[in-house]
């Protein structure tokens, strides 16, 4: 792929906006193969969903041993040469509840191990700033042009920003 050099032709503060915005582009039969959406300024945000206690840790140890036990399970049922259908779900049964009760088991002793330093849950996930919308130097004058058109622009949005689009400098 050769690297052309590239400019910030707008900047939005969600992602609905700036796909909205290539989607006005391609509308108007614009090469959008040359336009890229960038997150900027991404930070990793932790999100508490709740306590966790031996009872919630031993549940999602099983569920996270049931699955990998069912299909072990399984692929051993398989084997057998008599009657392998029978035998795979059955082992593929065995396979879950042993999966479960390992899982549940690991889970419980981790959590123990602990001492009650990490007792909660959460999930992780990436959150950006804001969406540059950046398209190719050769074209980036008219795609300006062309979002300038797209209605709406002028409105607020997010923490305050303008989602109007903006010239930006040139980045590479």
């Amino acid at each position: 792929m050769n690297e052309q050099a590239r400019r910030t032709i707008a900047s939005y503060t969600t992602y609905q906006e700036a796909e909205r915005a290539v989607d006005h582009l391609s509308d108007q039969d614009f090469p959008v193969e040359r336009v890229a959406i960038i997150r900027q300024d991404v930070r990793l945000v932790e999100q508490v969903t709740g306590r966790m206690k031996l009872g919630g840790a031993a549940l999602h140890g099983a569920a996270s041993g049931a699955l990998p036990g069912a299909l072990i399970g399984w692929i051993f049922g398989l084997l057998n040469w008599l009657d392998p259908v029978v035998a795979g779900l059955l082992f593929a049964l065995y396979g879950l509840v042993f999966g479960a009760l390992v899982g549940a088991l690991f889970a419980l002793l981790a959590h123990a191990a602990q001492r009650g330093r990490r007792d909660f849950a959460s999930v992780s996930f990436m959150q950006p700033s804001r969406y540059d919308v950046v398209a190719d130097d050769a074209v980036a004058n008219e795609a300006v042009r062309l979002l300038a058109e797209l209605p709406g622009t002028g409105t607020r949005s997010g923490a305050g920003k303008s989602s109007r689009p903006q010239s930006g400098p040139a980045i590479t």
